[in-house]
């Protein structure tokens, strides 16, 4: 919006001085006969620079026109701000509506993945579902994408499922405990325990036996009666 300060090239607080200069510029500027071939032109805003000057040169006039212009810019303002959040509003509701409108198809195509259709099947249900053609294509490609991932995650799941409970056999070798028994078992039938069977705890009875002194004591005086026997 123009002012008769913009008209002259000067800020609303220029001086009498500063106004004057201003105006003897732009007259100089636009005068008809400075501006050959263009004299309509020049002419008419040869006239609104006078008609500025005029105002502004006049203390009264001056001080009217800040007052009546503080008040429109006011209003000016007031309406610029009305109608720039009303266009604010109107874009934010647009895009809320663009935004339900994709999630219902995202939606939409996403059903009928879980049925196993292809992307070709989305693509069409889309379509006639007035949705854009460029968009039907970027949700189809990218669900299909997505469905195709799932089933990749759910092959390597069951795979590791398969591994862990392979893994959960239990071993044939026997254990500790079963050595143990087939060493008693060997000993009562008069045979060698497992040597390598450090385990064993009869033979770490045995041993135990043998390093006591009632053990020897014992010993000796089985020797001494099996000696009486001959």
């Amino acid at each position: 919006m123009a002012t008769l300060y913009d008209m002259l090239g000067v800020p609303m607080h220029a001086t009498d001085e500063e106004i004057k200069r201003a105006y003897r510029k732009a007259a100089m500027k636009w005068h008809p006969d400075r501006n050959s071939g263009a004299e309509e032109v020049a002419r008419a805003t040869f006239q609104e620079i006078k008609d500025a000057y005029a105002i502004l040169s006049d203390a009264a006039q001056r001080k009217v026109y800040d007052k009546v212009y503080t008040e429109q810019m006011r209003g000016w303002e007031a309406q610029r701000a009305r109608q720039q959040k009303a266009h604010t509003d109107r874009e934010a509701a647009a895009r809320a509506a663009r935004e339900t409108a994709y999630a219902e198809m995202v939606s939409l195509a996403m059903r009928f993945a879980d049925a196993g259709h292809n992307r070709d099947v989305l693509f069409g249900v889309l379509l006639g579902r007035q949705c854009e053609a460029r968009q039907a294509a970027q949700i189809a490609d990218s669900v299909s994408a997505l469905q195709a991932s799932r089933r990749e995650a759910q092959k390597a799941q069951a795979a590791a499922e398969a591994a862990a409970k392979a893994a959960d056999v239990p071993d044939v070798a026997p254990t500790a405990q079963a050595q143990a028994m087939n060493d008693d078992a060997a000993v009562n039938r008069g045979a060698s325990p497992n040597p390598g069977n450090h385990g064993n705890p009869g033979k770490r009875e045995e041993n135990a036996n043998a390093a006591h002194p009632a053990g020897v004591l014992g010993g000796l005086w089985f020797q001494f009666l099996n000696g009486l026997k001959f």
